[in-house]
């Protein structure tokens, strides 16, 4: 059994902005969890960047070895190319999503995190499903981007 932790994720939001919501699942060990929330307003990339954070939030210990798998070239490519640790640097000047960015480097430096980029609707099994919980979601929109409502 591996002990790595793998994040699937995915997000979906009609008019960006627009309704969105996200579907995120977890496999560590066997076990498996699903989670997804819908936005009464929202955009794609932030329901993107969600669930990883909300795939990061629900892991219980800390210093875990995670491999997130995600069709969002915005969020892998931003950790992955190391765009978002220079955005860091210079506090998010003029960068979108800061609250969501600050939010996630707080996760990420518990972790070891390792990104992969997946194409999307392509018949990958997890993104598929991910796919159906975002877009489920986005559908029936209960909560409310604070954040993005305010400032976006």
């Amino acid at each position: 059994m591996s002990n790595i932790v793998q994040i699937f994720t995915d997000g979906a939001s009609s008019g960006n902005p627009g309704p969105g919501g996200f579907g995120t699942i977890l496999r560590y060990k066997g076990h498996e969890k699903e989670i997804s929330k819908g936005f009464r307003k929202t955009t794609n990339n932030r329901m993107e960047l969600l669930a990883v954070i909300e795939g990061l939030k629900a892991l219980k210990f800390e210093g875990l070895e995670v491999i997130v798998e995600s069709d969002s070239k915005y969020v892998v490519d931003a950790v992955e190319k190391g765009w978002v640790f220079n955005w860091q640097k210079t506090g998010f000047k003029n960068k979108k999503n800061e609250d969501l960015w600050r939010a996630f480097l707080k996760l990420y430096e518990n972790h070891k995190v390792k990104f992969k980029w997946i194409r999307g609707h392509n018949g990958h099994p997890e993104n598929e499903r991910c796919d159906v919980l975002a877009t489920t979601a986005a559908a029936h929109p209960v909560e409310i981007d604070t954040y993005y409502e305010k400032f976006g």
